[in-house]
């Protein structure tokens, strides 16, 4: 309790005095802020701090949590404008280093035995110290290099405290703040506690580190260091050490002899067969996680954040891939909304229109022709506008792609990762319209139907009740799209406009009343003349007055 509110008392004084005091007003942390916070917390310089400065100014203050936090919004232009991605984007998790004797003890309490027990050699020194943990040299017994991760200590209590307390500040953002209304914090909150959690598990980041390693068993091109779980535990993890260039030291790679654009090939062709043939990619694909090793093949590490690409995504994938190729806006707008988790109704004829004009901006040209990166960045600006938020699985897969040609062009200013995606993406298509993918959607529409007609007698039933208790209808065209797609399910649209009629004209009657041209309602409706549609609709507008109007 005391940890809570001193991070909620410090969290307060570091927004207020870099002046951010629109952020305390809207989250409620008024009451925190002390009497005599000061003005000034940072270096004074010529220029003028902006807004996205003292941002990032504060977010490095507030500690590991909170830079986790930023690095994950500089990611994200469905949330925030560039000035502010942009600045973001510079956050270093950096720390200074645990001392020597705290790295003694803490191996100690986890392996059993002080480091020069457990390893045949162990370098105090650390080769690299971060928020979280840092990494060590040493060598096992039988001569292998390793490096051993060790998670700094009490980093847990405070993470803990700074994700209960993130997750109270959404929710009381999103009552005070209007504009919040677009998005969903909390469940952002509740996304980046799970992610940041997952990264404090060394257990599950060696998981991690070998399922990248069985998905690339037969590529010799793609190094993935083996786990050594006898030295590894939830705090220690002893990984093989591996030894190269960093990725983007192009004098080094260039005095070596390495093919530079050969290499921009390469390293975006194995992110893309991350996404595309394995559905699990590494999330955090920055230079400092790809080293070049003699000879050119590509040494990768740091698996805490990871992403999964489920049956779920790809299909959306897939129908965004096929309007993209037919040049389709309408299906564009729909795959937009699919992939997107929206709070708020958006205008269709808007977004077709928006669509219409990012269509023609790539109208004409090949897959291989077009920059991946600034397409995605318009993409998200796009959605930005209407309002459209990211599930967390597809911002990870946005990130990575965005790395991915980063490092290529880097690497060969010519680089475009479309050339490497393209092939992939011809495949994917080609893959959604196959006999067997066509045979699994008519199996699963099948199914759909079959259920809806088992329920249909209850539902009727249901409505037939109801109505004799008496019903009150409201119908507002707005309210039809919700429903409208639930029956999306078994049909495709000319079936869901079938439906809008039909139940427009059943609820008219309803809310008619007549009793007596319609007969008794213990009669079936389809005899009344209501049609299926219309009694559907029925129901559903009936359910969804009952239910706090959720139809998934």
């Amino acid at each position: 309790m005391k940890l809570r509110v001193h991070r909620y008392q410090q969290i307060s004084e570091v927004l207020a005095r870099h002046g951010l005091g629109f952020l305390v007003g809207i989250a409620g942390l008024e009451r925190w802020v002390p009497f005599h916070h000061g003005l000034m917390g940072h270096e004074r310089r010529t220029q003028p701090y902006t807004n996205p400065d003292h941002l990032r100014l504060a977010l490095e203050e507030l500690g590991p949590t909170f830079i986790k936090l930023g690095q994950l919004l500089s990611t994200r232009p469905d949330l925030l404008p560039p000035p502010f991605q942009t600045e973001l984007s510079k956050l270093q998790d950096a720390a200074p280093p645990v001392a020597g004797a705290t790295i003694r003890r803490l191996i100690r309490e986890e392996l059993g035995a002080g480091p020069d027990e457990v390893f045949a050699d162990f370098t105090l020194e650390p080769l690299a110290s971060a928020s979280i943990g840092q990494a060590h040299a040493a060598t096992l017994h039988d001569g292998t290099p390793v490096v051993v991760k060790v998670r700094r200590p009490d980093v847990i209590p405070t993470i803990e405290a700074d994700l209960d307390i993130l997750q109270n500040l959404a929710v009381q953002i999103s009552r005070r703040w209007d504009a919040a209304a677009d998005y969903n914090l909390p469940g952002i909150a509740a996304e980046f506690a799970q992610t940041l959690r997952a990264e404090l598990d060394y257990l599950q980041e060696g998981r991690n580190a070998e399922r990248f390693a069985h998905n690339f068993a037969a590529d010799r091109g793609v190094h993935i260091p083996r786990v050594f779980w006898e030295t590894s535990t939830s705090r220690v993890l002893t990984l093989e050490r591996i030894v190269g260039l960093k990725v983007n030291d192009l004098e080094a790679l260039d005095r070596a002899g390495i093919d530079r654009a050969a290499l921009a090939v390469r390293s975006a062709g194995t992110a893309v067969k991350m996404v595309f043939e394995d559905g699990f990619f590494h999330a955090d694909p920055h230079p400092g996680n790809l080293f070049i090793e003699p000879g050119g093949r590509i040494g990768l590490i740091d698996f805490g954040m990871v992403g999964e690409v489920n049956d779920v995504l790809r299909g959306q994938l897939d129908v965004l891939l096929s309007a993209v190729a037919r040049n389709d806006p309408d299906r564009l707008g729909s795959a937009l909304l699919n992939l997107s988790v929206t709070r708020q109704p958006v205008d269709r004829s808007l977004l077709r229109a928006d669509m219409t004009r990012f269509i023609a901006l790539y109208e004409g040209r090949q897959l291989s022709q077009i920059e991946i990166g600034p397409l995605i960045v318009q993409a998200l600006a796009l959605m930005r506008t209407h309002h459209l938020q990211m599930p967390q699985e597809l911002a990870k897969l946005v990130k990575m792609m965005i790395m991915a040609e980063g490092i290529g062009v880097e690497l060969d200013p010519r680089f475009t990762l479309s050339e490497v995606l393209a092939p992939h993406a011809k495949k994917l298509l080609v893959s959604r319209f196959s006999p067997q993918a066509l045979a699994r959607r008519m199996a699963a529409a099948g199914a759909d139907a079959a259920e809806l007609a088992v329920d249909l007698p209850d539902v009727l039933r249901r409505v037939v009740d109801n109505l004799d208790t008496g019903l009150e209808v409201h119908l507002r065209a707005a309210e039809l799209e919700p429903l409208v797609g639930r029956m999306e399910r078994v049909g495709n649209r000319l079936v869901a406009g079938m439906i809008s009629a039909a139940l427009i004209g059943g609820v008219g009657a309803l809310a008619a009343g007549d009793r007596d041209r319609w007969g008794s309602w213990e009669k079936p409706l389809m005899r009344a003349g209501l049609g299926a549609g219309g009694a559907l609709g029925a129901y559903l507008i009936w359910t969804s007055r009952h239910t706090g109007g959720s139809h998934q």
